[in-house]
């Protein structure tokens, strides 16, 4: 079995590419840790939203004022 490259400091250079390639990598796998984050993070900061909105409502509730 032959390798394409000789030694790991090659297979990271691949003959003058591989600072294309790891970019491309880096950006892509950054890409995608932002697209599975980002809807958690908002979704969290949507839950604690509603529930502020949801205390504030029953406090004017008890106040006896209505919600319109």
């Amino acid at each position: 079995m032959k390798f394409q490259f000789e030694s790991i400091a090659d297979f990271i250079a691949m003959n003058g590419h591989g600072s294309y390639v790891w970019a491309s990598y880096a950006i892509t796998f950054a890409v995608l840790i932002f697209l599975l984050v980002s809807p958690l993070l908002q979704r969290k900061s949507f839950v604690k939203q509603q529930i502020k909105q949801q205390k504030l409502a029953q406090a004017n509730n008890v106040a006896g004022e209505s919600i319109e």
